[in-house]
């Protein structure tokens, strides 16, 4: 049972721990772990998911509106008898939403093929030690991308497959999927907003997906107060630092995290 104030605790960990770069999961794994709580509690899990859902929302609504308007008006101009490649050089918009389906494929396919597997992983505190190490090396490879770099109108499909194809390995407890996929497509060439506007947008229909499937798991005994509680401190703690890593993205900064990782890491596989 998940009092009021342990879902303060998980929903803060939740938002934080979404969108800056040392993984959600495996912060989630550890605090319960702490906690003493055996096994996950799934619903309680979903509301937290769904608070960082809303953040990321409400913090890319223009960016959302304008990819939806541009793919009606993208396809008004498809039926209208215009070529697809007139269509995506005319409406960048659309051709940007297109690859955010491209990309949530190969995260969709893994997730799908390998459901099993991962809930497995959730009851490894070693393994999320060793992922937050592996998490901690790509962030510290981020060092070695260039400043500048292409922009949307440059970003490949290849590209996008790529990045979706490691936002579907990092459902693996411990690596973290903001910090993978800004550093994957940061290595890639691509320009620092570019890849932070893509990794986030990328991740709401990754987080609905998951919680589509998942939506069916009854309560598990977690009282109204504590969801409530859990889901506020998720959105609210979840924008502000989803803001914060934006900033330092486009400044170069996502190498900091790095010597995080490491010592959690570290500290996991030693007192774990």
């Amino acid at each position: 049972m998940i009092d009021w104030l342990e879902a303060l605790l998980l929903g803060i960990v939740q938002g934080a721990t979404e969108y800056l770069p040392v993984s959600s999961s495996g912060h989630l794994v550890i605090a319960q772990h702490l906690f003493g709580l055996e096994e996950p509690a799934l619903f309680f899990d979903i509301v937290l998911h769904l608070g960082t859902l809303v953040a990321v929302v409400w913090y890319y609504r223009r960016d959302l509106v304008e990819l939806v308007l541009e793919t009606f008006a993208a396809l008004r101009n498809l039926a209208s008898g215009h070529s697809w490649k007139e269509t995506l050089k005319s409406h960048p918009g659309f051709r940007f939403a297109l690859l955010i389906v491209v990309g949530t494929i190969p995260t969709a396919v893994i997730g799908l093929a390998f459901e099993d597997t991962f809930e497995r992983l959730f009851g490894s505190v070693r393994l999320v030690g060793l992922m937050l190490i592996l998490t901690g090396t790509v962030l510290l490879l981020t060092r070695l991308a260039r400043n500048g770099g292409r922009d949307a109108a440059g970003m490949t499909w290849i590209d996008a497959l790529l990045i979706g194809v490691v936002q579907g390995v990092a459902i693996t407890p411990g690596i973290s999927r903001s910090g993978i996929t800004i550093a994957t497509a940061l290595l890639l060439g691509i320009e620092r907003e570019t890849a932070a506007r893509f990794s986030f947008l990328l991740s709401i229909p990754s987080i609905l997906g998951a919680l589509m499937l998942r939506f069916g798991e009854a309560n598990d005994g977690v009282g109204t107060t504590a969801l409530v509680v859990g889901f506020s401190a998720a959105a609210l703690t979840g924008y502000f630092c989803l803001a914060l890593l934006v900033r330092l993205v486009k400044r170069g900064r996502l190498s900091w995290f790095a010597p995080y990782c490491f010592a959690l890491g570290l500290l996991v596989l030693i007192f774990g």
